[in-house]
């Protein structure tokens, strides 16, 4: 079998995502965070969309500083339903600030995000074998279990279908390809 990158990373930002971030396990709050928030904009839209948006995302939302967002008020949600640079949809824009409360409600609980979400799987990342992108699921009875427990908490588009690209994305699940060289990449 020919050693190949995943079939949906074609665009040089795509590449770069999956080349050094797809799939691997991350333990750092920060970044969950910002992976969540970006997951939840995503949804009904490309993820190569908001991997070119990404910087403006950063920019926009204080460089995902859940602190800060946790505290926009009214003047800042409307200058960011104007910002051109990001996804301009009001209602991912006030999910941000509720994502933001629930997930430092989260961190109080559990003493992090990282633990929480990560003890889902025993702090073990599953690893699937897929030999086709076709097998790749869109949900799983993971993702939903997930998704239904960060609803009850207060979270905001975070659907089965969210949740297991938010995992892909924070390496509990590695989907890579078995003929992909970016397979079991760790951090």
């Amino acid at each position: 079998m020919k050693n190949t990158r995943c079939p949906w990373a074609k665009s040089e930002n795509d590449i770069v995502y999956h080349d050094t971030e797809w799939g691997v396990p991350s333990h750092d709050d920060n970044y969950l965070f910002e992976m969540l928030i970006l997951e939840g904009f995503q949804a009904g839209l490309s993820w190569n969309l908001i991997l070119n948006k990404r910087e403006n995302f950063r920019k926009a939302f204080d460089n995902f500083d859940y602190k800060k967002i946790s505290k926009y008020d009214e003047t800042k949600l409307a200058e960011l339903a104007e910002n051109q640079g990001i996804v301009r949809n009001k209602l991912k824009i006030a999910a941000s600030v509720k994502n933001a409360l629930a997930f430092m409600e989260v961190q109080k609980e559990f003493g992090s995000f990282d633990k929480y979400i990560w003890d889902f799987t025993d702090n073990k990342q599953i690893i699937n074998n897929w030999k086709d992108v076709s097998e790749v699921p869109a949900t799983t009875e993971l993702s939903d279990k997930i998704s239904k427990d960060l609803k009850k908490r207060g979270f905001k588009f975070v659907g089965s279908t969210i949740v297991y690209s938010f995992l892909q994305a924070i390496g509990i699940v590695d989907d890579h390809l078995i003929s992909c060289p970016y397979k079991k990449l760790t951090k």
